[in-house]
């Protein structure tokens, strides 16, 4: 789990915290090696020298073109891994391009991803993405999302995709069961092979006069996993509701009254704990007090959303029944209103989620002022 969280944080790092190049595994301003880990961050990454543990890496380029024993987490605008991995590889980045044999498992996210004639996967590989390419071999199963999926080489278990559109190149060898879900037919080579069957799943998103209970599938496609989260919120809020109704109000209150000033101080929290977190992991003797925020950062997300939602019903409550505003089930039934409204909204492009980061920063803001109890004259 921790290595997740470092990833986190790289993640919002990207090529702020060095502008300099970092070549091989010298420690410099942004490498550090702790036993046979090693940590990057910084303008331009090229790794050439074989690591005995974990890397972690973060920067505008990355290439990590050696051997690594362990895991790789690596994010960047262009991330290139081309050589033998023995553990799993979870990337982000805006291109990622992999060539090359990962023993475990592939977690991937980025806007371009490709998977190279020459890599192979020896476990189970998940990717996310716009534009989303495997040519070379996963021995487990696929799991895909996002929007154009082309498989074009051999997989030895089953591929549960859901993508706007999905194609099956000449090389394709699909051994298990192929499940889809997309808004356009199925492209298929005639000489791609599919062993298990092909299964189509309910489309992703209501076609125009469609119903919208019929997004996702009853299996836990994406729909099942929003309505899973969605009714996490619901009662996250009813216990914050429940538990310190005072508080909640007062909350409330500042998102109303503050907003612009919550926005923006939930922006500058969601940047800059990041920054500080990574900059206490490279000093080494900062790692657990690093961990500990990214734990409470974590936790603060959805309790942000929570506040959101909390602060949205306390004003319609206020607008429209005024006379109930005060009681807490009307509260609760008027917070979860609200947090399922804005879960629809966020399934329309653009708006949905500008509004879901809006609701985050927001939420976090007005814990900030009450926490902090800034004095009128800074929150003027």
């Amino acid at each position: 789990m921790w290595r997740v969280l470092v990833l986190g944080v790289l993640s919002f790092v990207g090529t702020a915290v060095g502008a300099a190049d970092t070549a091989g595994l010298a420690p410099s301003g942004t490498a550090r090696v702790l036993g046979g880990d090693v940590f990057i961050a910084s303008g331009s990454v090229s790794v050439n020298q074989p690591v005995g543990g974990d890397l972690i890496v973060s920067g505008g380029n990355v290439d990590v073109d050696t051997s690594v024993a362990g895991d790789v987490l690596a994010f960047g605008g262009k991330v290139h891994l081309g050589s033998g991995l023995g553990g799993s590889v979870y990337a982000a980045g805006g291109q990622v391009t992999i060539d090359a044999k990962v023993e475990r498992n592939v977690r991937v996210v980025g806007g371009q991803v490709d998977l190279g004639p020459k890599s192979e996967v020896g476990g189970n590989l998940s990717l996310a993405g716009g534009q989303l390419r495997l040519g070379g071999t996963v021995r487990g199963e696929v799991r895909s999302a996002g929007g154009r999926l082309l498989i074009d080489g051999p997989v030895g278990g089953d591929v549960l995709a859901f993508n706007g559109k999905l194609e099956l190149g000449p090389r394709a060898r699909i051994a298990g069961k192929l499940r889809y879900s997309s808004n356009e037919e199925l492209q298929r080579d005639p000489a791609a092979m599919v062993a298990g069957g092909i299964e189509k799943l309910a489309p992703l998103a209501p076609k125009a006069g469609g119903r919208a209970d019929d997004v996702g599938d009853h299996r836990g496609g994406p729909g099942a996993a929003s309505a899973v989260w969605t009714l996490g919120l619901m009662v996250l809020a009813a216990a914050m509701l429940a538990a310190l109704p005072t508080f909640s109000a007062t909350l409330a209150g500042t998102l109303r009254q503050r907003l612009g000033l919550s926005c923006l101080l939930g922006f500058v929290w969601l940047i800059c704990l990041p920054v500080a977190a990574v900059l206490l992991v490279i000093t080494l003797i900062g790692i657990p007090l690093a961990l500990f925020a990214l734990a409470l950062y974590a936790a603060l997300m959805p309790i942000a959303w929570a506040t959101t939602g909390v602060g949205l019903g306390d004003w319609m409550l206020s607008r429209w029944l005024p006379d109930r505003a005060g009681q807490l089930p009307a509260r609760i039934v008027a917070a979860a209103l609200a947090l399922l409204a804005l879960t629809l909204l966020g399934w329309v492009p653009l708006l949905g989620a500008a509004l879901g980061f809006l609701a985050l920063i927001a939420g976090l803001g007005a814990w900030l002022l009450q926490v902090w109890r800034l004095p009128p004259a800074a929150q003027a």
